[in-house]
């Protein structure tokens, strides 16, 4: 995190701080870095995410009808964040993977605008932070997997220190349809060929930096339904 951002803050508050309080005011603002970063993230798609990952485990292991319950929570999650904010309309090729996760060198990509939904992120900690905030970013990326983000915020609070985050886009239309398909699958019994449709929703995912996603527009709502004319009534013949 470049201290540019915290010095124009100061600057604009009009008085200079004592060596404690930039100190200070380096912990507010890197709490509010990751909390703003984890403000980016779909909640339905987190959720769906997690129930397609859940999923995927249970297919390895055997439980094929285990598995069916989270993949049909994760198309109902995965259609409630098309209907929601966070949403991005982007060609794959304006899209800037993160460095720490690139594409397969294999990965087709697209130049036609799609809809990419936020599922989900990761903290990247340097390697001058102490074991002990090492151990924390670590336990706040466990949480963001489950789901859970006010969890993984409130762990961060402890850090106080200098962390990348990058966020993992989901192709909306390319992951529903890996999700139907694979939950036709493990109805039909067929756990090898689910685990292939689960493992290309999963293999689908950009990573972008936190930085990259804040140049994003939002995709715009989708424009609501008119309202069907009333029916004329019909004339009787006299």
């Amino acid at each position: 995190m470049r201290n540019v951002a915290t010095l124009a803050v100061v600057a604009a508050l009009g008085f200079a701080p004592s060596l404690s309080q930039a100190a200070s005011l380096h912990a507010t603002w890197e709490k509010f870095k990751a909390e703003r970063a984890l403000h980016h993230l779909s909640h339905d798609g987190e959720q769906a995410l997690t129930d397609i990952v859940t999923a995927r485990q249970l297919v390895a292991q055997g439980k094929v009808d285990q598995a069916v319950p989270p993949l049909y929570d994760a198309q109902k999650r995965l259609e409630a964040a098309r209907k929601a904010e966070k949403r991005y309309n982007v060609a794959e090729s304006a899209l800037q993977p993160a460095p720490q996760h690139p594409l397969p060198s294999n990965h087709p990509v697209t130049s036609t605008p799609i809809d990419w939904v936020p599922v989900g992120g990761a903290f990247i900690a340097s390697d001058i932070l102490s074991p002990e905030k090492k151990a924390a970013v670590a336990k706040a990326n466990d949480q963001l997997k489950a789901g859970d983000s006010k969890g993984a915020a409130q762990t961060m609070q402890v850090v106080g220190e200098d962390v990348d985050f990058i966020v993992a886009l989901a192709p909306l239309d390319q992951t529903e349809g890996a999700v139907n398909r694979a939950t036709v699958f493990v109805e039909g019994r067929q756990p090898a060929q689910a685990a292939e449709a689960l493992d290309q929703a999963l293999n689908g995912l950009v990573f972008v930096s936190q930085d990259f996603i804040e140049t994003l527009a939002p995709a715009a709502p989708a424009a609501p339904a008119a309202p069907a004319a009333p029916a004329k009534p019909t004339q009787q013949k006299k």
